[in-house]
C-alpha cells in the first residue's frame, strides 16, 4: 500500500499563508510584516542579497523564531513548531548550498530519506533525474553543482511534501542545467502533487517558472507583479533588484539573427502565452572534431514546455490574474478537458495555443486517479457531481471509475456558464468522458475531440450533436513533430470557432425568423414540402430526416432552446424502435418537448413501415412479411395491426406527458405514399388499429387534442390543417431563440 500524500487543503484554503510575519536577529529587523499566500503551483520570490528571503524560508521551516505574525500550512498554524514536526506535516526544504554528505553516495542519500511506502521512491527519482541514476554510486563530493542540486531536490521530494521550499535552486549552475531544473520544477507543479515556493535571483528563471512574481525589498514584499512586466522592464529590475537578467538571457532588440524588433518606447514586450520550445544546439558535449548538428536533428530533439496553471498570491489564483484566464466561471471561456494524469503535457499545449489567441481558458481534469494535477478545476471538483458519488471513483475498477467520471463530467458541464468551446484529446476512455459532456452542450457551442478513435465508427461519441472529431494519427502520448502539428491544428481551430461563436452571440438577432423543426421521410416528402412553403414567410423551417438520428438532432435543438416550434410530421422512428428496425428512435423520443413544454403539432407520418438494409439482412423472424424494396440498400416492411396498436399506445402515452399545448393530427386516408389505394402498404385495418389505440390512450382536453381528418397525409389540405393548428398554438408566442441559463 502506498502511503498517501497529506490531504489537500479545503477549497479556498492556501497551501501556505504568511500574515504579518516579523523576524529579528537581535535588534536587526530582518523580515518585516510579510504577507504572502500560495494556493497551488509555483510562486517565485525575487530580491537582492540581504533582503530577508532566506530568513523568510527559515521562519517557515521553524529554523528561526518569528517574533509575531502567523505562518499557516494548509490552514494549520505552524509558527513556533519544531522543524522536524513541520517537515512531517508535508513541508520540504531545499536550502541554499545543498548541504549534502560528502561521504555518502547518491543512492545512499536517497535510501536514507526514502519512506517504505512513500509515493516518491528512489526509482521515481531516477526517472525524473536520469543523470542521478548514472551517478548513483558516486559520492556527494564527486558530483557537479547541477547534480548536487538535483540530489538536494530529490532528497526533499522523498519526504513526500505537499509544499516544497527552494532557496536559490539555480545558483552557480550552468545555463543548460538551469533550464533542466526549471523545466523539472514546473512539471512537478503541473502534476499537482506538490506546490513550490522558489527563492531566486535569476529573473529569467523566476519569470519563466511563475506568473506573477513577488519582489522582496528590505524585508517586505514590495509588490507582486506580472512576470511579463518584470521581464520587460529593465529600469524596474535595476531599481528594485539591482540586477538585470543574467547575461545568457539577454537578447538585444533587433540584434543578431532573428532578433526581435524593439518594442515601442515605454511599452513592455508582450508575454508569450503559447507553448515554449527549448532547443539544444549541442545534444552531446562538443569536441574539436565535432561536426555541425543538422537543424532537423535539433528540431526533433527540442522540448516543449507549457506552463501549468500556477499558484497564486493574495487569495487569487494565478489564472485569475492573467489577461487570458477566466476571472470567474461565468466569463466567456474555452474549456480544455482531459485526463491530466496521462495527457497533461498535450492538454496544456492546446491550452497555451488557445490562450495565445487571446481567449480565456479553464483547464479541467477528468482523471480517475483522484490526485491534484494542477488544473483550474480538479478531478475531485468534477467527481462530486457524479450521481454515484465519489465511491465509484475509488473502487479500483477502472471501468467503473471511467463510467462514474463520465456521468460526473456530463452533470458538471450542465452547471457551467460562459462556456464558448470545449476541446479535449485522448484515447478511448478520455474520448468517452469528454464527448459525453459535449453532447449535452447546446448545438452551436464549438466542440472538438482529438482522439485515437476518430478513424473508426464515431456514432456513439458524436450522437445527435455537432462534435468535430479529429484523428490524432499517433497516440496521445507526448509531444513530437506529428502530435504538435495535429494538436496545434486542433487548438487553432477551436480558437477560431470560439471567437466566431462569441462574435455571433454578440450580434443582435434583428428581424430573423424563428426556427421550426419538421420531420420528414421519403414517403412524407410532399406533405413536409407543402408545410414548409406555407410557413416560410413567418418561420424558418429546419427539416430533419427521420432516420433515428434525425429525430434526436431535432430534439437536441429543442433542448438547446434553438427551436421555437415543431411540426413532427414523421414519427416513423418509433416503429423501428418497437419492432426492431435499423433506424430507431430512443426511449427519449418526444422527451425534449415534454421537458420544455414547447407547443407541439405532430402526426403519424410513415408509421406503416419498419426499415432494414438490403433484402438479405431482414431478420428470419420477418420472412413472409409484406416487404418492399425502397432501393437496393433499404428494405421496408409493412407494420401489422398488432404492431400498430402497440405503436399507437406508446405514442399516446408520450403525448399524455406533454404539459404544453398539443395538436396531434391523424390522416385517416393513409400515413405514407405507400399507404394508399393500389399501393403496396395500403392496409385500412392496420391503420384503424393505430388510430383507435391513439384515441383510447390519449387523455384529451382543451390543451391536448387529437384531430382525425378524412385526408391522406400528402394531401394539400392535410398540410394546410397542420399549418392552421401550428399558427393557432403560436399566436402571439413568436420570438427570438430561447437561451440556456
Amino acid at each position: 500500500m502506498v502511503e498517501p500524500f497529506p490531504a489537500p487543503p479545503k477549497a479556498g484554503v492556501p497551501i501556505l499563508q504568511l500574515q504579518g510575519v516579523n523576524v529579528f536577529y537581535g535588534r536587526s529587523h530582518a523580515v518585516q510584516g510579510v504577507d504572502l499566500s500560495l494556493y497551488s503551483g509555483v510562486l517565485s520570490v525575487v530580491g537582492r542579497n540581504g533582503m530577508g528571503k532566506t530568513t523568510m524560508c527559515k521562519a517557515i521551516m521553524g529554523l528561526v523564531p518569528i517574533a509575531s505574525g502567523s505562518v499557516r500550512f494548509m490552514g494549520e498554524e505552524i509558527g513556533g513548531m519544531a522543524p522536524a514536526d513541520i517537515a512531517r506535516l508535508g513541508v520540504g526544504y531545499v536550502p541554499q548550498g545543498r548541504r549534502l554528505w560528502r561521504s555518502l553516495t547518491v543512492h545512499e542519500h536517497l535510501r536514507l530519506i526514502a519512506k517504505p511506502k512513500g509515493r516518491w521512491t528512489p526509482e521515481r527519482i531516477y526517472e525524473v533525474f536520469p543523470r542521478l541514476a548514472e551517478r548513483r554510486n558516486n559520492g556527494g563530493a564527486q558530483l557537479s553543482g547541477g547534480e548536487q542540486q538535483m540530489l538536494a531536490i530529490s532528497r526533499a521530494l522523498l519526504m513526500n511534501p505537499r509544499l516544497l521550499i527552494m532557496d536559490e535552486p539555480t545558483e552557480g549552475l550552468a545555463p543548460v542545467i538551469v533550464a533542466h531544473v526549471e523545466e523539472t520544477l514546473v512539471r512537478l507543479a503541473a502534476e499537482g502533487d506538490v506546490s513550490i515556493l522558489v527563492i531566486e535571483q535569476n529573473i529569467g528563471v523566476a519569470t519563466q517558472m511563475s506568473d506573477p512574481v513577488a519582489i522582496m525589498v528590505n524585508g517586505r514584499i514590495n509588490r507582486i507583479i506580472a512576470s511579463a512586466t518584470l521581464a520587460a522592464d529593465r529600469e524596474l529590475q535595476q531599481r528594485l533588484l539591482g540586477v538585470g537578467r543574467h547575461s545568457h538571457d539577454d537578447v538585444e532588440p533587433g540584434g543578431g539573427d532573428g532578433g526581435a524588433a524593439p518594442s515601442p518606447a515605454g511599452s513592455p514586450a508582450p508575454a508569450s502565452e503559447g507553448p515554449i520550445r527549448v532547443y539544444m544546439a549541442n545534444p552531446v558535449v562538443p569536441t574539436r572534431w565535432s561536426r555541425e548538428v543538422p537543424a532537423a536533428q535539433i528540431e526533433a530533439a527540442a522540448r516543449t514546455i507549457s506552463r501549468p496553471t500556477l499558484a497564486t498570491v493574495d487569495g487569487r489564483r494565478i489564472g485569475d490574474t492573467s489577461a487570458v484566464a477566466a476571472r470567474s466561471p461565468s466569463e466567456p471561456h474555452v474549456i480544455i478537458a482531459g485526463t491530466l494524469d496521462t495527457k497533461g503535457e498535450e492538454l496544456r499545449y492546446i491550452r497555451d495555443i488557445i490562450r495565445a489567441a487571446g481567449l480565456r481558458t479553464r483547464l479541467v481534469d477528468v482523471s480517475t486517479q483522484g490526485h491534484n494535477q494542477g488544473a483550474d478545476v480538479s478531478a475531485h471538483e468534477v467527481a462530486v457531481a457524479s450521481p454515484r458519488g465519489l465511491s465509484a471513483l475509488g473502487s479500483g475498477d477502472r471501468g467503473a471509475a471511467v463510467a462514474a467520471m463520465t456521468e460526473a463530467f456530463r452533470a458538471w458541464i450542465t452547471t457551467q456558464q460562459g462556456v464558448v468551446g470545449l476541446i479535449s484529446a485522448g484515447g478511448s476512455g478520455g474520448t468517452a468522458i469528454a464527448t459525453a459532456a459535449m453532447q449535452v452542450l447546446p448545438v452551436g457551442v464549438p466542440k472538438f475531440m482529438v482522439s485515437t478513435m476518430a478513424a473508426g465508427n464515431v456514432a456513439s461519441y458524436v450522437g445527435s450533436t455537432d462534435i468535430t472529431m479529429m484523428h490524432s494519427v499517433t497516440d496521445v502520448q507526448g509531444l513530437n513533430r506529428i502530435s504538435r502539428a495535429v494538436l496545434g491544428n486542433a487548438a487553432h481551430a477551436m480558437a477560431a470557432m470560439a471567437s466566431s461563436h462569441m462574435a455571433a452571440a454578440r450580434a443582435r438577432p434583428g428581424q430573423e425568423r424563428p426556427l421550426v423543426g419538421l420531420t420528414m421521410f421519403g414517403v412524407t416528402t410532399p406533405c413536409v414540402q407543402q408545410v414548409s412553403k406555407l410557413i416560410e414567410p413567418e418561420w424558418e423551417p429546419l427539416v430533419f430526416h427521420a432516420t433515428g438520428v434525425g429525430g434526436r438532432s431535432m430534439e437536441k435543438l429543442i433542448d438547446s432552446g434553438l427551436l421555437q416550434g415543431v411540426i413532427d410530421v414523421s414519427t416513423t422512428e418509433v416503429c423501428d424502435m418497437l419492432v426492431g428496425g435499423i433506424l430507431p428512435a430512443t426511449e427519449d423520443r418526444f422527451g425534449a418537448v415534454i421537458r420544455t413544454r414547447l407547443p407541439y403539432v405532430g402526426s403519424v407520418g410513415a408509421v406503416d413501415m419498419v426499415n432494414f438494409a438490403a433484402p438479405d439482412t431482414v431478420p428470419a423472424r420477418f420472412i413472409g412479411r409484406d416487404l418492399y424494396a425502397h432501393n437496393p440498400q433499404i428494405t421496408l416492411m409493412r407494420t401489422t395491426a398488432e404492431e400498430n396498436a402497440r405503436i399507437g399506445r406508446w405514442i399516446g402515452e408520450r403525448l399524455n406527458q406533454m404539459d404544453g399545448p398539443v395538436r396531434f393530427l391523424i390522416p385517416e386516408g393513409g400515413v405514407s405514399a405507400l399507404d394508399a389505394p393500389g399501393k403496396p402498404f395500403f392496409d385500412p385495418d392496420a391503420n384503424a388499429a393505430l388510430f383507435d389505440a391513439l384515441t383510447a390512450t390519449v387523455r384529451t382536453s382543451a390543451n391536448r387534442q387529437l384531430i382525425r381528418l378524412p385526408l391522406h397525409i400528402n394531401d394539400p389540405a392535410f398540410a394546410q390543417a397542420l399549418v392552421r393548428e401550428f399558427r393557432a398554438l403560436h399566436q402571439g408566442r413568436r420570438g427570438t431563440a430561447r437561451t440556456r441559463p
